[in-house]
């Protein structure tokens, strides 16, 4: 088995597929490793933890068909070391070369007899614009729980909506719901839970695409953006009933421009130490913003914005309180509130399928 091909495009290749591979220990210790299969001129590079899997495909210049499993992080490493211009790849009995230029590298291969046969995916598919589901990714998935204690915070809710799709995750602290119209991609009364991991790697993906493929299986869903497969186990179990948690009446409305607010948060939370909440007081034709920490200081700032309701003080984690922000996709947000203890709930203006529910910090 030989191959060449460009330096930048498979040092990309080895990087995107190694994401999945596994570097726990205790694990199958081939499942370090990435396995690159060659035939013709068609290479394929898999790299997986058996939970999430990613597999990509790359036109290079083929010498004998043949497949290798080399160990992911220093594979990427060689040959993003290397300079620019034609890679040979070649396994020569128990060793594979490396070579491109004045640099020559041997490694020892991973046992390929060992590697996992995966499956292809055979179930029906549907395909979505890459850019509308990216950006439902991006203001979704921030919200998912990365805490393994709890497993179902750490998925993503997909379930049809009102003729669409609907995403949903939660960590508990904040909520995050997108709604896609006209794509139908479950049945009514379906729903899936899908591993927030495994969707923050598609966000990765979708920017390389014009059109995302989605297959969803029982107990598996796989994505295909261009050349490049993503495949997934799902998480069993019910995920919470998010709906009781969206207030349905919010007598306090606040309306400000979103990059001004971003800017201040991220000069107030300087101050915010130690998980320091942010304090906001709404009132008239202002918005406030205050953090004090004890034995630090204070820092404060005052932006223009309209406000409808009683005079209020509510105080919110910085970097939550941020993310959602940013997350919204307008030049100006709502923030809508019962009163300092309740949740409250962002949403960009002019924008109703997206809404990020965030808890409050009980302040003295």
């Amino acid at each position: 088995m030989k191959f060449r091909c460009e330096r930048e495009a498979l040092a990309e290749a080895l990087s995107t597929a190694g994401r999945a591979a596994t570097g726990r220990t205790g694990a199958l210790p081939v499942l370090s490793g990435l396995r690159l299969e060659l035939v013709g001129d068609r290479l394929s590079i898999t790299g997986t933890d058996l939970d999430l899997t990613i597999q990509l495909t790359l036109a290079v210049g083929g010498e004998g068909d043949g497949g290798v499993v080399l160990p992911a992080r220093l594979a990427a490493d060689i040959v993003r070391s290397m300079g620019a211009g034609k890679i040979e790849v070649a396994v020569e009995g128990d060793e594979v070369s490396i070579g491109g230029g004045r640099s020559q590298f041997s490694v020892r291969p991973l046992s390929f007899d060992d590697y996992p046969k995966l499956s292809t995916p055979t179930t029906s598919s549907v395909t979505l614009p890459a850019a509308a589901f990216g950006e439902a990714l991006r203001q979704v998935v921030r919200a998912a729980s990365t805490d393994e204690a709890r497993p179902i915070l750490t998925g993503v809710l997909l379930t049809a909506e009102n003729g669409g799709l609907r995403m949903v995750a939660t960590d508990s602290y904040r909520l995050a719901v997108r709604d896609i119209a006209e794509h139908q991609v479950l049945g009514a009364d379906q729903k899936v839970l899908v591993p927030g991991r495994a969707l923050s790697e598609l966000q990765r993906l979708v920017g390389a695409g014009e059109e995302l493929t989605m297959r969803l299986g029982d107990r598996d869903a796989t994505f295909e953006v261009g050349d490049t497969r993503l495949s997934t186990r799902l998480i069993e179990g019910e995920f919470p009933n998010y709906r009781q948690l969206i207030p349905t009446s919010h007598p306090n409305t606040l309306t400000v421009e979103r990059e001004p607010l971003l800017e201040a948060i991220r000069r107030v939370k300087i101050l915010a130490k130690d998980a320091t909440p942010v304090r906001l007081q709404m009132g008239g034709d202002t918005l406030r913003l205050t953090a004090i920490t004890q034995d630090v200081g204070n820092a404060s700032e005052e932006l223009d914005a309209t406000y409808e309701g009683t005079d209020l003080t509510v105080a919110f984690n910085p970097e939550y309180f941020a993310s959602g922000v940013e997350a919204c996709s307008s030049d100006s947000i709502t923030l809508s509130t019962l009163d300092a203890l309740k949740p409250a709930v962002v949403r960009g203006v002019g924008n109703d399928d997206y809404l990020y529910l965030l808890m409050p910090v009980r302040v003295p």
